[in-house]
């Protein structure tokens, strides 16, 4: 069946390497496939996401290889893809329809692209207008707002475009798209986004310039194979990071993780709660920074308040989050995350509804919530609504609750983090 069922920890100690992240894995297989010439990229995120985008490369014509040990993409460049026999299936993943629906637009075929039934319920409008803007003939079903998309690529004509949303996807779509349009292509964001993008594109050989909130691609580049080093996910490693901290006489160390300052959100807010977190054997990597982190549990944390500006550094986070804002004394107010309603499931309604379940407090707002602490939990019968970041971090409360907790629908966690019910009970042992 597709549950599992968790008590509570006694201990959690260890080292471990994350899974590689999600994001650039993305970006490093899209970018490679639209370049000229052999790309290696090593610590690929073999999960079920980041495998859509290659299956749907290799649908487009793209020569991809997995050694077992790299992916290997020979590029034919940016007008190198072929139109596709059939439909396109992006499976679950909103990073993937979102950033091939820049490139396609670009490409002279006619490609539909579409997915599960979670991700056809996925907002499209915030990319497919500024795509309509710059030129691209794309419809999609309910008055071009959701999957699936149906593109008769042309022609591009640079835009500028303010996004009403910090977005990293809807950010790097119109950077993608800017690559097939003549002249230079400006977003301006409201507030900053993971940066992923900015950073590897330059990698490639893309004329790319970042002037705080403003980002500028130059279209025409060609762009040039390079080889990519993925380094571990933050955002897969920031369950084990609450684990670690919400567990008495914990002990973790996971090593080889990306720090992106656009990623590591919670980080700092865990900080100020007064967590014991941190960073040694700082490094860069393809572009990245990575460190190695060292949490231990017992000190005691209290309530802060999380403001709208603070959300897109630790949007992903927002599930596990949660869960430590009930063991914090006080009341934690999250505000400005309306966002995460349009996500794999409503997380705000997700989190809200499951944690009360454990009989944490929580009052639920349009844009956020509001938890009290400190709670002490019990187990219950959960729901994943088939979240990976829901299932995970559901598993983490369960580690600090009293009894035993069932979670229904674990094994959407394969979408990010394949192996993350081992790894717990390795550093639970």
């Amino acid at each position: 069946m597709d549950r599992i069922e968790l008590s509570k920890a006694k201990t959690f100690k260890g080292t471990f390497s994350p899974p590689s992240d999600k994001s650039i894995s993305h970006r490093a297989v899209i970018f490679s496939s639209i370049s000229k010439g052999k790309s290696i990229i090593r610590n690929f995120l073999r999960a079920e996401d980041p495998l859509s985008t290659i299956n749907v490369l290799r649908a487009l014509g793209v020569d991809i290889d997995d050694s077992g040990e790299n992916i290997i993409v020979n590029g034919n460049g940016i007008y190198g893809l072929k139109e596709p026999f059939n439909i396109i299936d992006c499976g679950n993943s909103g990073t993937t329809i979102r950033m091939l629906s820049g490139v396609l637009s670009g490409n002279p075929f006619f490609s539909v692209l579409t997915g599960d039934e979670s991700l056809r319920t996925r907002p499209m409008g915030r990319v497919i207008d500024p795509l309509r803007q710059m030129g691209a003939e794309i419809i999609a079903r309910f008055e071009n707002r959701y999957p699936p998309i149906a593109i008769n690529g042309k022609k591009l004509k640079p835009i500028q475009h303010a996004s009403p949303v910090a977005s990293a996807q809807v950010k790097s779509t119109i950077l993608l798209a800017g690559l097939y349009a003549d002249g230079e292509t400006e977003i301006i964001e409201p507030a900053k986004s993971r940066d992923h993008t900015e950073r590897m594109l330059p990698f490639f050989g893309a004329e790319i310039k970042v002037e705080g909130l403003r980002v500028k691609i130059k279209g025409g580049t060609e762009l040039k194979s390079t080889d990519i080093y993925v380094p571990g996910d933050f955002s897969s490693a920031a369950f084990f990071i609450i684990a670690a901290l919400l567990i008495k006489d914990s002990d973790l160390t996971i090593e080889g993780v990306g720090i992106n300052p656009t990623r590591t959100g919670l980080i700092s807010a865990l900080k100020e709660m007064g967590s014991d977190i941190e960073l040694y054997n700082v490094r860069n990597l393809s572009g990245e920074p990575v460190a190695d982190i060292h949490c231990k549990g017992g000190a005691d944390m209290k309530a802060i308040n999380i403001t709208k500006e603070k959300i897109p550094a630790l949007i992903d986070e927002f599930p596990i989050f949660c869960v430590a804002a009930t063991q914090a004394e006080g009341n934690t107010t999250i505000k400005g995350a309306e966002e995460l309603r349009l996500k794999e499931s409503d997380r705000i309604m997700s989190m809200t509804t499951e944690l009360r379940k454990m009989g944490a407090e929580i009052i639920e707002f349009d844009d956020g919530l509001s938890i009290k602490g400190k709670t002490r939990l019990k187990g219950a019968f959960l729901e994943s609504y088939r979240d990976h970041r829901i299932a995970m971090s559901l598993s983490i409360a369960a580690l600090i609750a009293d009894g035993t907790t069932t979670i229904n629908g674990i094994s959407s966690a394969k979408i990010s983090f394949p192996g993350f019910f081992e790894t717990l009970r390795r550093l639970t042992k």
